[in-house]
């Protein structure tokens, strides 16, 4: 039972001793933006997966959409993100640093004086989101981005790759899923240009590789992952016609730059449209690197996915929250506990490090 999810496997220049993720969670506990000692010990006590990947992470306060989301653009939260990684490394663990970039997904309210909510176009997204200063509140109209915008930004993911890798990451992962900034240039639901930037699926998918192409060189290709969402709905999101070959065009290209491994999103399981199996048979043939398998897995399907070889690792979400021991849990068949929905995004320790182990539980 579960031989395949404990098998090792090598990521670019790592070795991971099994084959379990811990896929990214907005967990909101960076109070101030920067890294503390609760996020410490979440991390630390879940470093048995053989790759634990971080919440989404601000390459600059124009990222920062979210209240409490922490950034990696500061010599203090370097520091901080240090604290992290040196915990994760002495219990034995390897950790990427999800770098997430809002774009039109945020709130003044919830970001620094000085930043500014951009995007491909100018086009709101619709509804409201959480500050801590005045409740819900609409989300503004994005700045169009412009040239200089779009340097900068990419200039921004890439910096914040080689803080990451000071602060002892193992490696990156692009967030281009979920309708945050390098998905927004993606999908034509945000991205209405017509420059070199909009339109066709060659330009809709340069922000995302000159992103790469830009981390790649700042640490290295088998130091970076990418994250998408084909046919995701989350954040405004939506189909169209190319979106098949869109991302078989965009895997193609991330493979050939070297990229370490792609991490496919399905959240049909959460009510998202799928994912249809014949796009990721396409994702999964386009790509050199490894696959990682994600959404709503448990370690029945994990286990039946890697013997089809339909994937390499597999990520494991929301058990991982009310589990800081999943790992043990799974290899043994212990009955898991069940997260508390209502302090997913809540300061402080309750809902976040107070989950026990099985033993005590």
């Amino acid at each position: 039972m579960n031989e395949r999810l404990f098998t090792p496997a090598t990521l670019g220049r790592l070795a991971l001793a099994n084959r379990i993720v811990m896929a990214p969670m907005t967990r909101s506990r960076a109070v101030g933006n920067v890294p503390n000692a609760l996020i410490e010990k979440f991390y630390a006590d879940r470093a048995a997966a053989g790759l634990l990947i971080t919440e989404g992470v601000a390459p600059s306060p124009d990222g920062l959409g979210y209240a409490r989301i922490p950034g990696l653009f500061s010599d203090e939260q370097e520091r901080g993100w240090k604290r992290v990684t040196d915990a994760v490394h002495r219990a034995g663990g390897r950790i990427f640093a999800q770098l997430m970039h809002t774009g039109r997904v945020g709130h003044p309210a919830n970001m620094p004086a000085g930043s500014r909510i951009v995007a491909p176009s100018a086009v709101a997204l619709a509804g409201d989101m959480w500050t801590d200063a005045g409740g819900m509140q609409p989300h503004p109209v994005p700045a169009e981005m412009t040239e200089a915008d779009i340097a900068k930004a990419i200039g921004e993911f890439a910096s914040a790759a080689r803080r990451a890798i000071a602060a002892g990451f193992d490696g990156v992962e692009l967030h281009g899923a979920n309708g945050y900034l390098i998905d927004q240039f993606l999908n034509t639901a945000s991205n209405r240009r017509t420059d070199r930037w909009g339109g066709s699926v060659e330009n809709r998918i340069r922000f995302a590789l000159e992103v790469a192409k830009a981390t790649a060189a700042a640490i290295g290709a088998d130091r970076v992952g990418l994250r998408i969402s084909p046919y995701g709905a989350f954040n405004g999101m939506g189909p169209d016609a190319d979106m098949d070959a869109l991302y078989v065009r965009l895997v193609e290209e991330a493979g050939a730059l070297g990229l370490a491994y792609i991490h496919v999103v399905d959240h049909s399981s959460m009510g998202a449209p799928a994912v249809g199996d014949a796009i990721k048979a396409r994702i999964r043939s386009s790509f050199k690197g490894l696959y990682v398998l994600s959404g709503g897995y448990d370690a029945a399907r994990a286990e039946a996915d890697l013997a089809a070889g339909k994937g390499d690792l597999v990520a494991f979400g929301r058990p991982f929250i009310a589990n800081p021991d999943l790992v043990r849990r799974i290899r043994r068949g212990l009955p898991l506990a069940a997260p508390d929905a209502a302090t997913f995004y809540t300061p402080g320790e309750k809902g976040y490090i107070d989950y026990p182990l099985a033993e005590a539980a």
